[in-house]
């Protein structure tokens, strides 16, 4: 992966999910490609393994599964743990356009 810096430091809205295959993933990859879809060019939408990434969701202390993120210019603008629909995460990124 990416370094998590580059990744987040960029002048438009990043929405990152953490999250973990053995949770049941209440938060399905459909409703990411519709945020996706719905955002276009104008935010990131990114999954990260919680398990395949423990040392960054460590340092972020992500406990919950699925945590949510909003990040733009390197900075966390919003944080929640647990499922968001589509429309709610649209939403939210739209904030930070």
């Amino acid at each position: 992966m990416a370094k998590f810096g580059e990744i987040i430091n960029v002048n438009k809205p990043v929405l990152i999910d953490f999250y973990s295959d053995w949770d049941g993933a209440e938060n399905s990859v459909d409703t990411l490609r519709d945020v996706a879809a719905a955002l276009g060019t104008t935010a990131k939408v990114i999954k990260i393994d919680i398990d395949k990434n423990e040392i960054l969701a460590d340092a972020l202390r992500v406990k919950g599964n699925p945590t949510f993120m909003i990040y733009k210019n390197g900075e966390m603008k919003w944080r929640q743990t647990g499922y968001q629909d589509a429309n709610t995460l649209i939403g939210l990124v739209q904030q930070y356009v």
